[in-house]
């Protein structure tokens, strides 16, 4: 059996991960980034790279699309170099990104006119799961498309949601992630800035909110980045902006109002505001920062 052969599309701090798993697990693995810093981070773990969508694509057997948006996703595969264009015919595109779910139909619609397959598959996890191959996936898409992605899928996530034979079924299930992901957070540093308004130590509170029921997987990932003042963005704040303003235009659509996730993107709003929009989304507590006049923990030397 021929080994398989993949590409990664966007060296992030998640796509990074999923290109170095899927080499260590030994797929022929090819990435690209306009960040040619990332690129000679790949190429000096012995995967290869190359310069434009169009050459990483060529002769591949999956393109996994990890970038921001929509409109990455469709300048990676449709704009000038794009994947699409090399793609050998049977080829199975992962779209990765956070984007409205008509839109993810719009884009897997574009790719099998070409005579390839398209697999709605967002993921979760952050940069640590990525970085050892045990990402979540929420996956639609035709049983093809899922037999011809297994290879790739196997070598980066831990765990894949078969949610339907239609695209766009991954991508309504990462909306309804991303609203609990983006209130969770915001919820997360309004009570630690409330906690340190009322005199308690930020170490303090990370340490008895982790062991009571308050706890949350974003309270207990996110706050140690506030207890350390490190702001280097794992998960840009910005991200929430895009992904809340999704949440609240499928919901407006629906008729279904929603009031925390509408809160919680003002949270993000208001630290885009602030030029905080490309530090990691703990950033938020700023606003409240900011706001109260509160001191935040300073870094550790």
């Amino acid at each position: 059996m021929s080994v398989h052969k993949t590409a990664i599309i966007g060296l992030g701090a998640i796509g990074m991960g999923m290109a170095q798993s899927a080499h260590v697990a030994g797929l022929q693995t090819v990435g690209m980034d306009i960040n040619p810093t990332a690129m000679e981070s790949l190429a000096a773990s012995g995967a290869g790279v190359a310069e434009t969508p169009a050459k990483a694509a060529a002769g591949v057997d999956s393109l996994a699309v990890v970038v921001v948006n929509a409109a990455q996703t469709e300048t990676v595969l449709f704009g000038d170099n794009g994947a699409a264009d090399t793609l050998p015919k049977g080829a199975v595109v992962l779209g990765c990104a956070t984007v409205p779910a008509d839109t993810c139909r719009q884009i897997a619609a574009r790719v099998e006119e070409r005579g390839l397959h398209y697999l709605d598959s967002p993921i979760s996890g952050g940069a640590a799961k990525a970085a050892s191959g045990e990402l979540t996936v929420m996956a639609s898409g035709t049983a093809v498309a899922f037999d011809r992605a297994k290879p790739f899928l196997d070598a980066t996530s831990e765990t894949v949601f078969d949610l339907g034979r239609e695209a766009g079924q991954g991508s309504t299930m990462k909306m309804v992630n991303q609203l609990l992901a983006g209130v969770h957070i915001a919820t997360a540093m309004e009570a630690v800035a409330l906690g340190l308004k009322a005199g308690l130590n930020a170490q303090s509170i990370y340490d008895v909110i982790t062991r009571a029921a308050g706890n949350s997987w974003m309270f207990e990932n996110r706050v140690p980045r506030v207890i350390a003042s490190d702001y280097q963005p794992k998960s840009a704040a910005g991200i929430f902006t895009k992904d809340l303003g999704i949440v609240l235009s499928e919901a407006e659509r629906l008729g279904l109002e929603l009031p925390l996730a509408r809160t919680a993107l003002s949270r993000y709003r208001a630290a885009a505001d602030m030029g905080l929009k490309g530090e990691d989304d703990a950033a938020v507590i700023k606003v409240y920062a900011a706001a109260a006049g509160i001191d935040l923990p300073e870094p550790v030397n």
